[in-house]
């Protein structure tokens, strides 16, 4: 690939007209600024814009792909959907964790009777704990009725996230079967609430009344990505780890790739990118509750419907 000083260059590839037949926007490397809340400016907006000009300019569009989350902030987010929607942009965003093995090979049945979730995360806060989103959504989208939604967020950190749980906000049950599922077991000498002693948690009610609870551990030694979850007609609690190659050739990238590639060949998205647009709005609706001191936020504007692709 031949490096070009703009965007515009590198999609007229020097001409006076798009002369691609895919663009992958990955604005993530580099040092930006961050937001008021706490978030990383990445340029995604940016990127997409400077695209969407080369393809009104040339009076045609072509499939994109954009890295990660779609934009720190819900505003740019949903203009980069509807622009997409606009211009008849086949679009697809996110990270390669919907894509990833699963260990053991489960996940939610289509259609399923469910009830709620708990999700294990770790890392740096906002950049993995979009990936624990993703990895709750691409089961959770599949249960009755597809997704319709959030209805509301709510950040909180500390020993006050156990708390939660012993009031019955969130199923121990079902925590204790995404722990169970861990493989880097011999990683902790205590249990896990002993172990994490300073959680961050996203608590999330969905527009249907399914419930979701993410535990993101930032440096207390979890290292895993799980999710668990309730659903009738299985006896046990469902729990998988969402496996990643840490090592070359970093395989778990080739599923993501390959979706990317079947866009671009065929013109319609592998999969939804409203799946990416809710998570990227709950993700913002949860640095904003955490700038705000935990309040729990409504999110009328994150009723966000679609199908899952995958059936």
């Amino acid at each position: 690939f031949r490096l070009a000083p703009t965007i515009t260059e590198a999609l007229t590839r020097g001409g006076s007209s798009l002369a691609v037949d895919g663009v992958l926007l990955i604005g993530e490397h580099g040092k930006y600024p961050l937001s008021e809340g706490g978030q990383i400016m990445y340029p995604r907006r940016r990127f997409f814009d400077e695209t969407m000009e080369v393809f009104r300019a040339s009076g045609r569009s072509v499939p994109v792909f954009s890295d990660k989350h779609l934009a720190w902030n819900w505003a740019d987010a949903k203009w980069m959907h509807d622009t997409a929607r606009e211009l008849n942009v086949p679009f697809m965003a996110g990270s390669s964790l919907p894509c990833l093995w699963r260990r053991p090979a489960v996940e939610m049945k289509l259609d399923a009777d469910a009830t709620e979730a708990v999700v294990l995360s770790y890392g740096p806060l906002e950049a993995y704990s979009f990936h624990g989103l993703e990895a709750l959504q691409c089961l959770v989208e599949r249960r009755r009725g597809g997704e319709t939604g959030v209805a509301s967020v709510q950040f909180l950190q500390g020993p006050a996230v156990w708390d939660e749980m012993h009031r019955g906000r969130f199923s121990e049950r079902i925590l204790q079967a995404a722990v169970n599922a861990r493989e880097n077991k011999t990683r902790f000498k205590k249990t896990f609430i002993e172990q994490v002693r300073d959680p961050a948690a996203y608590f999330i009610e969905y527009r249907d009344g399914f419930k979701a609870t993410l535990i993101h551990d930032a440096k207390d030694g979890h290292n895993e990505w799980i999710v668990a979850w309730a659903e009738a007609g299985r006896r046990e609690i469902p729990a998988t780890v969402f496996w990643t190659q840490e090592a070359r050739p970093l395989g778990h990238f080739a599923f993501l790739l390959n979706g990317i590639e079947r866009m671009i060949y065929s013109g319609q998205p592998t999969w939804p990118v409203e799946r990416t647009l809710l998570t990227t709005g709950v993700l913002a609706a949860a640095f904003e509750s955490r700038q705000r001191g935990g309040v729990r936020l409504a999110t009328p504007h994150l009723a966000v419907r679609y199908a899952p692709t995958f059936t």
